[in-house]
């Protein structure tokens, strides 16, 4: 009997399965329980978006886009960047058009680790960021955050968990799943270090227009 598990590299037989994928399993079984497990909303796509997908199947969009993406949606992200956060980035060579944040992460982290180089990771954070760096041959470093901190991201303790070999920062705020913000002051505070030590930062704000929204 072939045995698949044997066959599996030791980096991803390393890998713990997702806690949050296991609930959501176990959430489905039972049809009147409310999720709160994985980062979605609780309605169905609006009708609006769906008629868009449709119609543009209808009309024949189904071929190979270029790497970077449709080159209209670019040129829409530039603007929204423009209008909503006061950021120029050329639609032509700076934005890229991923299937969401797991692989426009998953994809940052291969370009820039080699083997060994350490990534810092807020605990607790989205459960992503560990596998895909140690899939990239990083080092996933854990930089706890605590709830009587607001679960922020303080100087000392990015300071303590650097080393040599540190490369990257992940930033992930507002945090999912401790709700925590980093606003301007907060963000001041560890700029420097991190321009100090010449990181790298990868700053996922999946969920920033709900914070300024309200």
């Amino acid at each position: 009997m072939f045995d698949i598990e044997s066959r599996l590299s030791k980096r991803v037989s390393s890998l713990r399965p997702s806690g949050i994928r296991k609930f959501f399993d176990l959430v489905n079984e039972y049809p009147d329980a409310i999720s709160l497990g994985v980062g979605e909303p609780d309605f169905i796509t609006p009708w609006n978006v769906r008629d868009a997908a449709i119609k543009s199947i209808q009309k024949g969009y189904t071929q190979y886009t270029s790497n970077w993406g449709l080159l209209e949606l670019r040129q829409e992200i530039s603007t929204y960047l423009k209008n909503m956060c006061k950021l120029s980035y050329n639609h032509k060579d700076e934005i890229l058009v991923t299937v969401g944040a797991s692989e426009a992460i998953d994809l940052a982290l291969r370009a820039i680790i080699t083997p060994g180089d350490e990534v810092l990771i807020p605990e607790p954070s989205y459960v992503s960021y560990h596998p895909c760096v140690v899939l990239s041959d990083g080092v996933p470093v854990p930089v706890k955050t605590e709830l009587k901190d607001n679960f922020k991201l303080l100087p000392e303790n990015i300071l303590a968990a650097i080393t040599p070999k540190t490369k990257a920062i992940i930033i992930p705020y507002p945090n999912n799943p401790t709700g925590g913000i980093m606003d301007k002051d907060d963000l001041e505070k560890i700029a420097d270090i991190i321009i100090e030590k010449d990181l790298i930062v990868i700053s996922d704000e999946i969920y920033s227009y709900t914070y300024i929204r309200h």
